[in-house]
């Protein structure tokens, strides 16, 4: 009925039933007929036809009075959300981890932003889980497969924690799963038990008290490269370190559980091109990341 409704003022408007149709990209008698189905619902004329064009009926003029303003004020809010949309050009909220977020996605940031200058990113790194719909981001990047049935959830790959400790540790290196257990050790609350896995398949849940425990995983780093113990931390975090020989694995025939890098934006809210686009860099941006293990 909205779309007769536009076409009826559109029709009023013209003052003729053909420029209504060259308007609409529409036949004469398409447009006929739905102006004649409206009426017929509403159970009265709305238009006098003559040779001379349309008119308004009284009743046709006070509808028209009722409905024009509101289909136009319509028309330009679906205007402004194609706009907001498909275009290249404005705001797009990004939610993600800090530890993922900071430091490794630095390069990308960076490099995001000098391509596309004209979007206007808004991110927002927190190590608690925040709600995508009341936040009202765009997109969302999640550490694991996502409870909430209302959001599309792509995965992108996964990151491979790692047993890690600085050269100069005092105390000796382990060279078993029975030394660690007795080795010093620090952890993030978040990898604070340690599920291990060897190349062969083997599996050993570790739980250990830790030395030092920390909610943020640049403490556990530093505390690592400092020489305090141990450390399980995804590879992402600890590459340019071991790069730079500023830390050594531990037990290399060992690491952690995956950790499994989730895309995610809510199922009922139409990915932006601004959105879409970015989805698009960061996939191609990981796939070329050491550290980063891609879905086939």
């Amino acid at each position: 009925m909205l779309d007769d409704l536009k076409i009826f003022i559109t029709a009023a408007n013209k003052n003729s039933l053909t420029a209504a149709a060259q308007h609409l990209d529409m036949t004469i008698a398409t447009v006929s007929r739905r102006i004649s189905a409206l009426e017929q619902k509403l159970g009265c004329e709305l238009l006098h036809r003559s040779t001379k064009g349309l008119t308004l009926t009284p009743t046709g003029e006070a509808y028209y009075q009722e409905c024009a303003e509101f289909v136009d004020a319509l028309d330009q809010r679906i205007s402004n959300l194609d706009q907001t949309l498909n275009s290249l050009q404005g705001d797009l909220k990004v939610l993600a981890p800090v530890n993922l977020g900071s430091g490794p996605l630095d390069a990308f940031w960076q490099g995001f932003i000098q391509l596309y200058p004209d979007i206007r990113l808004d991110i927002e790194l927190s190590n608690t889980l925040q709600d995508i719909i009341s936040t009202r981001a765009d997109i969302a990047l999640r550490s694991g497969p996502q409870p909430n049935s209302s959001l599309i959830q792509k995965r992108l790959g996964h990151i491979e924690p790692i047993l890690v400790a600085s050269p100069n540790m005092p105390h000796p290196l382990p060279h078993s799963i029975e030394e660690l257990k007795n080795a010093p050790s620090i952890a993030s609350q978040m990898f604070s038990d340690w599920p291990l896995i060897n190349s062969a398949g083997e599996r050993h849940a570790l739980n250990k008290d830790h030395q030092h425990i920390s909610n943020d995983m640049n403490i556990t780093l530093n505390l690592t490269k400092a020489g305090a113990g141990i450390s399980l931390i995804p590879m992402s975090i600890v590459n340019t370190d071991l790069k730079k020989g500023e830390l050594i694995r531990v037990l290399p025939e060992w690491r952690g559980q995956d950790r499994e890098i989730y895309l995610v934006w809510p199922y009922r809210r139409s990915l932006s091109a601004r959105a879409s686009l970015f989805k698009d860099e960061l996939m191609s941006f990981l796939e070329k990341q050491t550290w980063f293990h891609p879905t086939p």
